[in-house]
């Protein structure tokens, strides 16, 4: 199986950083993380989801899981994330994509598309944190998934 993450911003050098590329490592799935930025951001709230939704949605391959990450988003324990993922590969599902929205959130047309709409609790946390907390939650699902 492959992981795809998806986020806006770059996450640069630093220590989340060097979590996340431990957690990678040990993952046996081919895991990418895919940063985006755009260049000149329209000027409301609303037109900035619609321009990264654009992107977003245009880098999903087909026939992928989409998992969208909201702090609206349904929580799940460990083992229910692993249950998802291995269900997704049972059913022949090749991909699991990962979105992460940019400071503004997400727009209404990624959430639609997605498989689960997926949440860390209620509080809103840093991007850079996002990233580690779902690296290390596909790892435990791994690692739960094969005891």
């Amino acid at each position: 199986m492959k992981v795809k993450i998806i986020a806006f911003g770059k996450l640069g050098r630093g220590s989340e950083q060097t979590m996340i590329d431990d957690y990678i490592r040990r993952l046996p799935w081919a895991t990418e993380i895919t940063e985006y930025e755009i260049k000149k951001p329209a000027k409301t709230a609303e037109l900035r989801k619609a321009q990264e939704a654009e992107k977003l949605l245009a880098a999903i391959p087909p026939g992928a899981a989409l998992v969208v990450l909201d702090e609206r988003g349904k929580a799940l324990s460990s083992r229910q994330f692993s249950g998802k993922i291995m269900d997704w590969a049972n059913e022949g599902t090749s991909t699991v994509v990962f979105i992460i929205g940019g400071a503004d959130g997400l727009d209404e047309s990624v959430r639609r598309k997605a498989k689960l709409v997926l949440g860390f609790g209620s509080s809103t946390w840093p991007h850079k944190l996002v990233r580690v907390m779902l690296v290390e939650q596909i790892y435990r699902a791994w690692s739960i998934s094969t005891g």
